[in-house]
């Protein structure tokens, strides 16, 4: 069989389509390419490390998503400059940013559904001068935001939030924040760490940050904001694990090239073990921060066959996916895509560590054990995540995103073997992942 994804040079669609998608069921193994774009978490990082800068910098093969928009929107309301400037994507342009020095308030901040935006661009708000608006879409004003809030009011900065702890609220800028010592209990999101990370190098005299929680999910999106400031110059001491002193210094303008999404690649490689034969991903990096870079052993796991060639990883279907017992808290951005081929496991499995994604784009424990039950397979929350029992008899209906990207994808995968599954809003996948839709046909026309 000819082995086959998209061409590079066909012009990829900007924008997801929307409304319900028929999940398109496999008829013959799998035999294809698929290249993924650029990682949201590596761009929006990079873009507001670029907009704290000395001096310009460029960002190549970038995400051009909702929420790397967003991110965009965000830091242009504050006055730095970015502009979109031809490259060799060919999933949409680089972008260069001309920082600015004095971030300037007078204006409203939107963050959509991006919970990078609302807990990394929330610190940079007290660095400008005048009053900032942070809000977001109605169906996203519940993530969590108290431990951003309190943690800056401790820092010194002026919040009005009505008394609600969360979004919307108004940041009254004076153009600086001292920084100093602080201590927060980011238990709920590592965002909260990295957002006040990303923006330590401007605070007057930076940051030593401690968490003093009882644990602190998805540690790899810390390490990666750890290695991107690492990159532009700014070496942060780690006296214990969950301690952290970034110094006050200009992160350096410069280069930086975007990764493949890992995370976004998931379903892809998965695919192949549901539908049988093999889908490649190429360009994955031979070392990564992303939490995607587990998919690799993970995926193992399940009985997958893991191969990497000429900097690509190929998963080729096993002879069954195997029930597992995992513990996800450092990689919980992957359990929709893992639950999906639990599915289809020759026993039941079960994934903990987990309780902090009934807070992300919707609860994703309670979405993902209503849509497997509403197609006949068991399935029911933990206290601390979700245990899977496959059945035989699952069949087709109607599997709803809940506004989130990630459970839309999972529908995409369950269809492949059972058919007439109909995601009901497939313009969700548009918020990391435009092309979603059209990829996954492109792979299963290989």
């Amino acid at each position: 069989m000819t082995t086959r994804g998209y061409s590079p040079t066909s012009a990829a669609p900007t924008d997801a389509p929307r409304g319900p998608f028929d999940a398109p069921t496999a008829t013959d193994p799998l035999s294809a390419t698929v290249t993924v774009p650029g990682s949201k978490s590596l761009t929006n990082r990079e873009l507001i490390l670029a907009a704290l800068a000395d001096g310009p910098g460029r960002i190549e093969a970038p995400l051009h998503s909702a929420d790397s928009h967003r991110m965009g929107d965000a830091l242009r309301a504050l006055g730095v400059k970015i502009e979109r400037v031809s490259g060799e994507s060919p999933f949409g342009d680089d972008v260069e940013i001309t920082p600015s020095r004095d971030l300037r308030g007078g204006c409203e901040v939107d963050s959509g559904q991006a919970g990078t935006v609302m807990r990394f661009v929330a610190p940079l708000l007290g660095l400008a001068d005048g009053d900032v608006r942070m809000t977001a879409d109605e169906n996203a004003l519940h993530r969590p935001m108290g431990t951003m809030i309190k943690a800056l009011r401790d820092l010194g900065v002026d919040i009005d939030d009505g008394g609600s702890w969360s979004l919307p609220f108004t940041v009254h800028g004076h153009g600086h924040i001292r920084g100093g010592e602080l201590e927060i209990d980011a238990s709920g999101s590592s965002q909260f760490v990295s957002g006040l990370l990303l923006a330590a190098p401007r605070f007057d005299v930076g940051l030593h940050l401690k968490h003093v929680g009882e644990r602190l999910p998805s540690m790899p999106h810390i390490e990666m904001t750890l290695e991107a400031l690492s990159h532009r110059g700014v070496h942060v001491e780690r006296p214990s694990p969950n301690e952290w002193i970034v110094p006050a210094t200009l992160p350096r303008g410069k280069t930086i090239a975007i990764e493949p999404d890992l995370s976004n690649a998931a379903p892809f490689l998965a695919a192949a073990m549901v539908a049988g034969g093999s889908v490649t991903i190429p360009s994955w990096p031979a070392h990564s921060t992303q939490p995607g870079g587990h998919l690799t052993e993970i995926l193992s796991l399940l009985g997958g066959r893991v191969t990497r060639r000429g900097g690509a990883v190929t998963v080729t279907a096993g002879k069954t996916i195997h029930g597992v017992d995992l513990d996800l808290s450092a990689v919980s951005e992957l359990t929709p895509t893992l639950v999906g081929l639990a599915a289809f496991a020759d026993s039941p499995s079960s994934f903990t560590g987990i309780g902090h994604i009934r807070q992300h784009e919707t609860d994703r424990i309670a979405a993902l054990v209503e849509n497997l039950r509403a197609l006949g397979c068991g399935a029911e929350e933990l206290p601390d995540g979700i245990r899977v029992i496959p059945s035989a008899r699952m069949h087709g209906g109607t599997w709803k995103a809940f506004h989130d990207h990630r459970i839309a994808t999972t529908g995409a995968l369950v269809g492949l073997r059972v058919p007439d599954v109909v995601i009901d809003d497939i313009g969700t996948t548009g918020k990391t992942m435009p092309q979603f839709a059209w990829l996954w046909q492109h792979m299963l026309d290989a």
